[in-house]
């Protein structure tokens, strides 16, 4: 499995294209990019890095996956 560059792993929301609009009105094309944290899961009992957005971390739509216990 390989990390999407900007897409949330969850609800998959990604780079949204418009306009910056000056006082002059002039049109100038830009990107808005989504808040994406790279976030260690659990799937299918094998530990995988995704990017996923704020709003799901904060919603708990993701479970992180433990830290492994140090070995003294």
């Amino acid at each position: 499995m390989q990390i999407n560059r900007s897409r949330c792993y969850t609800c998959g929301k990604g780079v949204t294209y418009g306009n910056n609009v000056s006082h002059a009105n002039n049109k100038v094309r830009r990107t808005w990019k989504p808040n994406l944290q790279v976030v260690r899961i659990e799937l299918e009992g094998k530990i995988v890095k995704v990017k996923v957005c704020t709003r799901c971390l904060a919603a708990g739509k993701v479970k992180r996956a433990p830290r492994a216990a140090r070995v003294a």
